[in-house]
Formats: C-alpha cells, sequence, structure tokens
C-alpha cells in the first residue's frame, strides 16, 4: 500500500488559499480541513479470495461565516477552480442561512499552540499479495482447529494510512499522519441442527503488533464452537456481566449521554449530572488524549482546540461534558476539545480477572453478543438481544441464545458491581468486563 501521493505542505498551501479565498468571498471568519486515504481491504473464504479493494480518498471541508451567519461546502476536488467553487458556495449558502449567536470559530485561547508527535503513523508496504497470503492463513488455521467448524465468513486484512490537516482563519494551521491495521476473522460452527458464529480481531497502529493470523483465526474458531449447545432461559433477574469488547458499549452510551449536544437539546437521561453521582465510588474514568500510538490520540480535536489529559468521572462523580466550541456556547461553557469525539478512555480496572469475577457473579448471565439498538438516549431504556453464557456456582455452565436483557442505564450505571483487569485495548475505549449486580433476562 502506498503513502498518501500529497505531503502536509501541499495541504496546508491548498488550506492557505481556501481560506483567503474565502476572506475574498466575503467571509468574515473560516475553517478549512482537508483528508487524504489511501486503503487496502482483503476478504479471503473458503480459501478464495472474495473480495479486493484499493481505496484513495481525497476530501475537502470548508465551513464559512459571515457574522454569525454559518454555511458548509465540501468537495473531493483539489483543483484550484473546485477549490474556489466550493469556497463560494460555502460562503453563498452562509448568506441565506439564519443567524445563530453561538456560531463561530473557537476562542482564540483554546487552539491548540504545541502539535505534539503522538507516532501515529507506522506506514508498512502491504501489498494485495501480503493480504490475501496474512487472510489465507488466519482463515485456515480457524477452520483447522476443531472439525465442528463447517463454514466461514472469511478473514479479512485491512491497512490504511492517512494525512489530515486542518486550519482557520485564527492562524491555526496543524495536521498529522496516521495509520491502521487490522486482522479479523469470522467461523460458523455446527452441531446436530444447530449453527453458531463468533470472530476475534486484532487492531493496532502498526503493524507487526498484531497478534498472528494464526491465533486470531484460531481464537475465532474457539469461540465460535463454545457457543454450540446453546439453550434458552426462563424470564429471570440476575447479575449481568459484559465482557470487556460489549462493555465498551456501555460506556459509549454514557459517553452519549453527556455529550453537549444532548445536554442542551435536554435530550438526555443523564441531564444536568454534572458534578452529580452517576456510579459507585470506586468507578473511575481517565481520558489521556496524547497517548503515543494510541487508537484514539489527537493532539487537536476537529475544529483545532487542544486536547488534554482529563478525569472525567472520579470517584464515580461526572466532572462535566463533553463540549465542542457550539455546544459549549449553548451552555454558557468553554469546549472541552470534544469536537468529533473522545481520545483515549480508560475505566479504571479493578483488581479481579475474568475468573475472578465470574465467582463474583456466581450466578448469571455473561454476555458475549449483542443485537439491536433498543437504547433510549432520553429515558436511558436499554433492551438488547443477547447471547453468551450462563453461570452456576461461579463458573460458565453452558452456552444461552434467544433472550433479551433489559434495564434502564442510570440504574444500571449507580449498581455497578465491579470492573475487572482483562482490558481491552482495541479501540478508544479501553475497558475490562464490566459487571452490574442485576437485569432483567427475558427468555421462554
Amino acid at each position: 500500500m502506498s503513502a498518501p501521493a500529497l505531503a502536509y505542505a501541499d495541504l496546508a498551501a491548498l488550506i492557505e488559499g481556501a481560506l483567503k479565498e474565502a476572506r475574498v468571498a466575503g467571509a468574515t471568519a473560516a475553517d478549512v480541513g482537508i483528508s487524504v486515504d489511501t486503503g487496502l481491504a482483503v476478504t479471503v473464504r473458503l480459501g478464495e479470495v472474495e473480495s479486493l479493494e484499493y481505496q484513495r480518498d481525497r476530501a475537502m471541508g470548508v465551513t464559512a461565516y459571515v457574522g454569525q451567519r454559518k454555511g458548509t461546502a465540501t468537495t473531493g476536488d483539489l483543483s484550484p477552480a473546485a477549490i474556489a467553487d466550493t469556497v463560494k458556495k460555502a460562503v453563498s449558502i452562509a448568506r441565506f442561512t439564519a443567524e445563530d449567536p453561538c456560531a463561530g470559530l473557537p476562542d482564540a485561547d483554546t487552539l491548540a499552540t504545541e502539535i505534539p508527535d503522538l507516532d501515529l503513523s507506522h506506514p508498512w508496504a502491504l501489498t494485495a499479495e501480503d493480504g490475501i497470503e496474512v487472510a489465507t492463513r488466519c482463515e485456515a488455521a480457524a477452520r483447522a482447529e476443531d472439525t465442528r467448524i463447517t463454514n466461514s465468513e472469511g478473514a479479512s486484512v485491512n491497512a490504511h494510512q492517512a494525512l489530515r490537516v486542518f486550519g482557520n482563519s485564527l492562524g491555526f494551521l496543524a495536521g498529522f499522519p496516521s495509520t491502521y491495521y487490522s486482522v479479523s476473522c469470522v467461523m460458523m460452527g455446527a452441531e446436530g441442527d444447530q449453527q453458531e458464529r463468533d470472530y476475534w480481531y486484532s487492531a493496532s497502529r502498526e503493524w507487526p503488533a498484531l497478534e498472528s493470523a494464526e491465533s486470531i483465526g484460531r481464537e475465532a474458531a474457539r469461540r465460535t464452537v463454545r457457543r454450540l449447545g446453546a439453550r434458552r432461559l426462563a424470564t429471570t433477574r440476575a447479575p449481568v456481566l459484559f465482557v470487556p469488547e460489549l462493555a465498551r458499549g456501555l460506556i459509549g452510551h454514557f459517553l452519549g449521554a453527556i455529550r453537549g449536544g444532548a445536554q442542551y437539546r435536554r435530550s438526555s437521561f443523564l441531564l444536568d449530572a454534572a458534578g452529580t453521582q452517576v456510579f459507585p465510588d470506586f468507578f473511575g474514568l481517565t481520558e489521556r488524549p496524547h497517548l503515543p500510538k494510541g487508537l484514539g490520540s489527537a493532539p487537536f480535536d476537529g475544529e483545532g482546540c487542544v486536547t488534554r489529559d482529563r478525569e472525567l468521572v472520579a470517584k464515580g462523580v461526572l466532572d462535566g461534558y463533553l463540549l465542542s466550541s457550539y455546544s459549549a456556547r449553548k451552555l454558557g461553557l468553554r469546549t472541552t476539545g470534544h469536537a468529533g469525539g473522545v481520545h483515549n478512555l480508560f475505566v479504571a480496572p479493578g483488581d479481579e480477572d475474568f475468573t475472578g469475577l465470574l465467582r463474583k457473579l456466581r450466578r448469571g448471565l455473561v454476555v458475549t453478543e449483542l443485537m439491536g439498538q433498543g437504547v433510549n438516549g432520553v429515558t436511558g431504556d436499554y433492551s438488547r438481544g443477547a447471547s453468551g453464557f450462563w453461570v452456576e456456582g461461579g463458573e460458565i455452565a453452558y452456552p444461552v441464545n434467544e433472550i433479551t436483557i433489559a434495564g434502564n442505564l442510570r440504574t444500571m450505571f449507580r449498581n455497578l458491581v465491579a470492573v475487572g483487569r482483562d482490558v481491552d485495548a482495541r479501540g478508544s475505549i479501553r475497558t475490562g468486563s464490566i459487571l452490574l449486580d442485576e437485569m432483567t433476562i427475558a427468555g421462554e
């Protein structure tokens, strides 16, 4: 996979030119972002190449302000004529939009002034042949792991490189390159007339840091086979343990509730919760945006504001919200550098590993897969299809499927029992398994 053809200096020059165009066109303020992405994606299924995709994308977004009127336009053509036309369209749109007293660029003193090198770019000369070979080895290891593996949804290899540069009329201009690699495998197994599927994957900024293709395939197969023989449960209430890759989703629902947009629209189940007890007093959540090689690392946010370490939840108490400049103004607050999302959140791990959490659970449900979108961000009501394992006496007894788990997120968070030390680091939210004291489990 070749590196992006345009360098930082090229994109910076285009941005400077676009900002000048905006000023000439009548904009009182403007910002411009350009991204150049290249990628390779390979999927092998049943030993044959099922898909091979090359990606090469360029995109520019222009936001122009005429007073407190805002207009936005985008283009995938970075030629001078296309850029000039895009800028004029953004300014023209701004002239026709309604005034918004909260619209505008960030306050100058919130912009990042130092751009640390976070070591996010590790280009790897991965060819299509290389990707096919890795995916083939991954799938072959999975299919050979157990005779109950009867089919495959494929093994995939993805390699992605990006260069993003952003500037505004306040004088901010910066950017950084990044890379992302992943290998994944999805297997299907059968026993009698029952079929099950499961998966495994590895992701990193560096290709050599990934798990081996064979170990990913074998783990996908093991996870598939252990689900065979699944039963349904009678409807009950019991403790529920979310494995790390699903516990991340619980934290994601919490983040959605404390975003500035949800707060100023009055559409959050954690409305006005800043400074209040949301989790038990042992729970902590910190953000580390400048973690070297972190999958969620960024030296500045989507509008150029500085990103900082933050203790978002301490002793179960919510410190504050996730704010862009606009949402901060709507709430009468200051931006927290979260335009575009969060950056490397760490849930404080507890002392127990997964086995220890099973003992603490004693009798209840381990959730390993969730289905459906039954989460209400306004009320906190939570209802999802699920499958996983039933636990008796602190040990896994048998797999279960075709069940639904339900509760209310505010209550679930407040009655959280434990966080494991089995941390999953494959994303921007890092957490161990999360044990909740009780949920409704609907089955037969």
